[in-house]
């Protein structure tokens, strides 16, 4: 929008405080202000929240693989055929024989459920795992008799490195139920991040576990491994028509769904709860304009006799809303910005004023995660600068519509 010298200089004058007309300022000061809060929150949360979606999805797939083939009798027969065929679909980096049953823990007169998972002894020591202990270690003995446990279900048995876990496998239904018990030496204890997970893994060597269950030769399931695992369900499509009748393939999208539906609704109803700072910001601006009308009513009126026309009175008061609203805006996103490239430090503040609970929170806090996405900014940004200028032309046509001879002659 292009003013003119004459428009500049209205603008100008208007902006500057006199006398009673303080008011109309300080009404701007603070709609300036809310439109800097509201837009620092946005990036901040979006970013915040990016990064924590992203900390959930590495942990995830991590810990549970990018896809899982089932058998669903409980049994994967031919696990070799179907490897074979995984390894070969374009775009699959691995396919790796898995373990899974559901079971019970007991420790201490405690018991929790537990989900088993039986993988190759290289596969409990990898990289994601070693970075993940937080007390003993992977190795296991080659004797057999030790398992790894997560760190929730560690607390919850109780349990400790050292101690003994009874893994107790239930069988049969009502008169013919069945319970059979084994004890195991718990040598590590795994906190990964990913709640499920921590509750309830117990890990051990897939060999092991064919013997705990009975299973022989035979595996449950395929963990497969992708290239990219945003693309896995189009990765595996071709896999998946080829597993037949006996398993069913899965991708994390599908092994984790509520979990990150949850995530997503958060994240929509935080957008929502911070947007009204930014719409109440903006009816701010509605009103200070419409004071400054108001006031300049008889201003106005001089002007239009002197010829200035009802788009030169548009442009002026929408330039003076749209000004306060860009300036909040841009103000808001360096502040967001700021605070996303110093959360460290500010983390450690918050850390010493909330004073968290639990170790793991205090890190979270320290280590703030955070994914500033360009989208997301420039949505934010545009949604500010669109919805100020909104709230300007109300005021604005009120000004452009004032008659000046009414005006002039009723005062």
């Amino acid at each position: 929008m292009l003013l003119s010298s004459h428009e500049r200089l209205v603008i100008k004058r208007y902006i500057v405080p006199r006398g009673g007309e303080r008011i109309i300022v300080l009404v701007a000061s603070i709609s300036l202000i809310a439109v800097t809060l509201g837009v620092a929150a946005l990036v901040i949360v979006a970013s915040v929240m990016n990064g924590y979606h992203q900390f959930i999805f590495d942990k995830v797939v991590e810990t549970t693989g990018h896809a899982v083939i089932r058998g669903t009798g409980g049994q994967l027969a031919d696990w070799q055929r179907l490897a074979a065929e995984a390894r070969a679909t374009p775009g699959v980096t691995a396919a790796t024989p898995l373990i899974e049953q559901r079971l019970m823990a007991s420790s201490a007169g405690r018991v929790s459920p537990a989900h088993l998972r039986g993988l190759p002894a290289g596969q409990i020591a990898t990289p994601a795992l070693r970075n993940s202990l937080v007390a003993g270690r992977l190795e296991l003995d080659s004797a057999g008799g030790e398992i790894v446990v997560g760190s929730g279900l560690a607390s919850l048995l109780p349990t400790a490195v050292g101690a003994s876990v009874e893994l107790m496998i239930v069988t049969g239904k009502d008169e013919d139920l069945d319970v059979r018990s084994v004890s195991y030496r718990v040598a590590g204890i795994v906190e990964t991040g990913a709640p499920d997970f921590d509750a309830q893994a117990v890990l051990m060597p897939i060999g092991e576990a064919q013997t705990l269950l009975g299973l022989g030769e035979a595996v449950t399931s395929l963990q497969i491994t992708t290239a990219d695992p945003r693309r896995a369900d189009l990765v595996l499509a071709p896999l998946a028509a080829r597993t037949g009748p006996g398993a069913t393939l899965k991708t994390w999208k599908d092994l984790n769904a509520e979990l990150f539906t949850a995530l997503a609704v958060d994240k929509i109803g935080m957008f929502v709860v911070l947007a009204i700072i930014i719409l109440v910001a903006v009816f701010n601006i509605l009103s200070a304009l419409v004071m400054l009308v108001r006031a300049k009513t008889g201003d106005i009126a001089i002007m239009r006799t002197m010829g200035a026309s009802r788009g030169s009175m548009l442009r002026i008061f929408i330039a003076i809303g749209s000004a306060i609203g860009a300036l909040g805006t841009l103000t808001g996103l360096g502040l967001g910005l700021l605070f996303l490239q110093f959360r460290g430090p500010i983390g450690i503040a918050i850390q010493l004023v909330t004073r968290p609970s639990t170790e793991a929170a205090s890190d979270f806090l320290v280590q703030l995660p955070a994914v500033v996405d360009p989208l997301e900014i420039a949505v934010i940004v545009l949604s500010a600068l669109l919805l100020s200028v909104a709230a300007t032309l109300y005021p604005a046509l009120r000004a452009a519509g004032t008659d000046p001879v009414r005006v002039l002659k009723y005062g």
